[in-house]
């Protein structure tokens, strides 16, 4: 194996929520996934520690798929923006049986972040501001600017979990499983 541990295991991600069956440059994400992957995963209400863990757990499921050892420095490296996104979008699959791929992409609309294929710029201060906007709760109560924007929100998102958050929307958008 002469490529860095990190290389595969980017590409491994990459290839968890990609549409290979789109390959031009202007349906490529590799510049934003790139950048979500050097961002922290950033937690602050009570229970999306859980996100991060199942992000970081990637690792062990890509080193048994991969048939590397696991580096324990690698380990305890945070959890990456990209990461917990796609934790996440499997969490999402198995709850309602709607693929990871379209759950990891509705996240990215939602985040605004969609229109920065590869064959666009990628405007790195937007993409930082909607980030933030998202990590450290700065969208409003209804969800927006967050990963699960509500029509009827019945409580403040702001305050809620990822998880519960998951829920309402999945119960504003009539997706109950």
């Amino acid at each position: 194996m002469d490529e860095p541990l990190e290389n595969l295991y980017f590409n491994w991600l990459c290839g968890k929520v990609l549409r290979l069956e789109n390959p031009t440059p202007s349906l490529r994400y590799d510049k934003l996934l790139t950048f979500l992957h050097k961002v922290e995963f950033v937690w602050l209400v009570s229970g999306d520690d859980n996100r991060a863990e199942e992000g970081i757990a990637l690792r062990s499921n890509f080193c048994l798929e991969a048939g590397v050892l696991m580096d324990r420095d690698w380990e305890r490296l945070p959890c990456s923006l990209l990461e917990m996104l796609i934790a996440f979008s499997n969490r999402a699959e198995f709850a309602t049986d709607t693929p990871r791929k379209e759950w990891f992409w509705e996240f990215i609309e939602n985040l605004g972040l969609r229109d920065y294929s590869d064959a666009t710029h990628l405007p790195r201060l937007r993409v930082e501001q909607n980030l933030y906007t998202f990590m450290w709760r700065q969208y409003d109560e209804y969800g927006n600017g967050g990963l699960f924007p509500l029509r009827d929100p019945k409580h403040d998102q702001r305050e809620r979990e990822i998880w519960y958050q998951f829920c309402d929307y999945l119960e504003d958008q009539d997706r109950m499983p």
